[in-house]
């Protein structure tokens, strides 16, 4: 297909097969019209661009926050929960392409979340503009840290990495650009980065050249404390992750852990038509995409306090086995937000080789979350909100009634009057200003929500934050055909109940119009000339087609490492904790189980020998975290159960002893 985008290395790379035939039917049809296509390869020059960009930026003489509209249509940009404010989310860089030019962007917005309002932030001191970069919350120091990124000239003919290192301070949304000590990670893109701790952790990436992309495989650690960089050297028989991109690096309580990404490998194919290897014969190299589903667990140990400040952090890769229950098949272009213990995964894209000719692309808006301890998936499904049961029914009735009482009551005012018998004093004040509240009304001109039973169109590339066990779903990208576009919408679901996607934004995007119109004239052209190829050469391709090539007969090493795998078994371990049951709240979960819990943590700290010195509220809040973190770890399995209950008509389960507790003795168990 003749797809003329170049956004970041995995769609360049997607789309190279796409490119190759028509590209060059395309050039002999039209050399008039592509003669300066590449003529910003010459005539650009990134130095000066990024110059005159940080000429304007220094015109602005102190920070400004103003209301603003939704951010313009963009990409490859990224969007993080405020680490500071439960209210916030934060949005940085992008780009947008149009089909002829692209525009990249270095305004930061804040999203309130309480208000649904937008504001533009604008600074003397704001890094560059930017996409293909990534940020994380700064952990125990605070703020956010950003690293890398990309540029290019107009029409995309030349690139430029970055390999600044930024922090911002989210009170004041102040940059600040660190000059650190020693050598630093080289530039790239497609990175990511997380916290532990006083570290910040940075992996992987590409780099992008005339030539090639390379893909890294590089560990970087940050200490927020003295200000350097680290990159652990592992000795040559220790194992660490493929070179990858655009995969999940996810926090841990002791380290960090990364789940799947995307990189294209060599791959030595033998010459000759039926595509089978011979001894003898010419090797062809090509790159074939590869769409990781591997994890990988980073343990970090931080040098002793008897350890110089300077001491490296240690560090060991743990590879672990394949997950359980991974989204089928396997998709590109998703990359997690954590939540409590889970990464949360939205989208994606598969491609499917066909011919030489071009590629197959599936899309997704499927939901999954995945537990990184327990290193399995789960489906998130939407859920209509349940009908009310008896207490809520009770309730209702109540509210009824006493909003019957108080109606009474105003007609008996009313009545009172009209026969000018008077009120009581404490009444006439509040009937001497009946316009009070019709006049509070339209000063809060509150737009219902959109709210919907569906997840968000197909995409990939979407940006996902957490904030509050509330998620956020950004933008991202769906292609059809020749045709690319840039979503420009927001949406957030409450993790907790599911109960229905909120529409904060939405704009359709450009040419959105033409996704289902028929195909140009020129392609028409095209395909004409391509039924005319198949007929002269219908006797050669049709034995081409009927022999199977020999690499789908052959599974590669990295096929049967994951096949070994899946057929591993680890030894399962019994968890005799507290379960939540179904529908039932953290809180009531808690409330029913604090006993147990506040047990299970003073055994824990005992026998790390920290209970000594602990007061009773430090207690119950690490019990409280422990109790969290299980209700949430279980959260997949009980939504399954409560959608089973209600589809049997089952309501609310409750405990025969717990109720036999609170009755007489006669009769308890009739």
């Amino acid at each position: 297909m003749g797809k003329k985008t170049k956004k970041s290395a995995e769609q360049k790379e997607r789309i190279a097969a796409k490119q190759s035939k028509k590209s060059a039917k395309t050039e002999k049809k039209s050399k008039a019209k592509n003669k300066d296509a590449d003529s910003d390869v010459e005539e650009a020059d990134l130095d000066s661009i990024l110059a005159q960009y940080a000429e304007e930026q220094a015109r602005f003489l102190k920070v400004t926050e103003i209301v603003s509209e939704p951010p313009a249509p963009r990409s490859s940009a990224t969007v993080l929960a405020s680490p500071s404010n439960r209210n916030e989310l934060l949005l940085f860089g992008g780009e947008y392409y149009d089909g002829a030019l692209a525009t990249f962007f270095n305004n930061l917005y804040v999203y309130l979340i309480d208000r649904g309002e937008w504001r533009e932030v604008t600074s003397p001191n704001s890094p560059l503009p930017r996409s293909g970069h990534a940020w994380c919350r700064g952990g125990n120091t605070g703020g956010v840290y950003l690293f890398g990124g990309e540029f290019s000239s107009p029409k995309q003919g030349t690139f430029y990495h970055y390999n600044d290192f930024w922090h911002l301070d989210t009170a004041t949304r102040e940059w600040t650009r660190l000059e650190t000590k020693g050598k630093g990670p080289p530039a790239r893109s497609g990175h990511r980065m997380t916290y532990y701790k006083n570290y910040i952790l940075l992996f992987g990436g590409f780099q992008d050249t005339s030539q090639q992309t390379k893909y890294l495989q590089d560990l970087w650690i940050y200490d927020c404390n003295q200000f350097t960089w680290h990159n652990p050297v592992l000795n040559a028989a220790a194992q660490k992750p493929d070179p990858r991109s655009s995969f999940s690096f996810l926090p841990h309580e002791t380290g960090a852990v990364i789940y799947g990404g995307y990189s294209r490998v060599k791959v030595s194919s033998g010459g000759g038509g039926s595509g089978k290897q011979s001894k003898g014969g010419p090797q062809k190299m090509a790159l074939r995409p590869m769409v990781h589903q591997d994890t990988w667990f980073l343990r970090l140990t931080p040098p002793g306090t008897e350890a110089p400040s300077s001491a490296t952090p240690t560090i060991r890769w743990e590879r672990r086995k394949k997950p359980a229950n991974t989204p089928n098949p396997a998709r590109a272009g998703t990359t997690m937000a954590y939540h409590k213990g889970r990464g949360i995964m939205f989208g994606g894209v598969h491609d499917v080789e066909l011919t030489e000719e071009g590629i197959d692309s599936e899309f997704f808006d499927t939901l999954f979350a995945w537990t990184t301890d327990r290193n399995r998936f789960f489906p998130l499904g939407l859920r209509r909100p349940r009908a009310p049961g008896k207490k809520q029914a009770t309730q209702a009735n109540k509210s009824r009634n006493r909003g019957r009482a108080d109606e009474e009551e105003l007609l008996n005012n009313l009545k009172a009057l009209e026969t000018k018998q008077g009120l009581r004093d404490d009444d006439d004040d509040d009937f001497m200003k009946p316009s009070a509240p019709e006049t509070e009304e339209p000063e809060e001109p509150q737009k219902p929500a959109v709210v919907r039973f569906e997840m968000p169109h197909r995409r990939f590339n979407a940006q996902l934050a957490v904030q509050d066990d509330t998620l956020f779903i950004y933008g991202g990208t769906f292609e059809k055909g020749d045709r690319e576009f840039t979503f420009d919408d927001m949406y957030s679901i409450d993790l907790g109940k599911m109960d229905g996607v909120k529409e904060i934004f939405y704009r359709e995007p450009e040419n959105w119009n033409l996704m289902d119109e028929e195909d140009s004239d020129e392609d028409m052209d095209d395909d004409d000339e391509d039924e005319d190829d198949d007929m002269d050469d219908e006797e050669g391709d049709s034995m081409a087609i009927d022999t199977p090539p020999a690499e789908a007969t052959v599974p590669s090493v990295t096929q049967e490492m994951e096949q070994l795998e899946v057929d591993e078994q680890e030894p399962t371990v019994e968890d005799s904790r507290p379960l939540p049951r179904p529908f039932e709240s953290l809180r009531e979960f808690f409330n029913r189980t604090a006993d147990d819990w506040q047990q299970i943590g003073i055994e824990a700290l005992t026998m790390k020998g920290l209970v000594e010195g602990k007061t009773i509220k430090e207690l119950r809040k690490a019990a409280f975290d422990m109790a969290e973190e299980k209700w949430w770890d279980s959260r997949e399995e009980i939504m399954a159960l409560e959608d089973e209950q209600e589809e049997a008509g089952i309501g609310e389960v409750v405990s025969m002893a717990e109720r036999a507790e609170n009755m007489g003795g006669a009769g308890r168990r009739r």
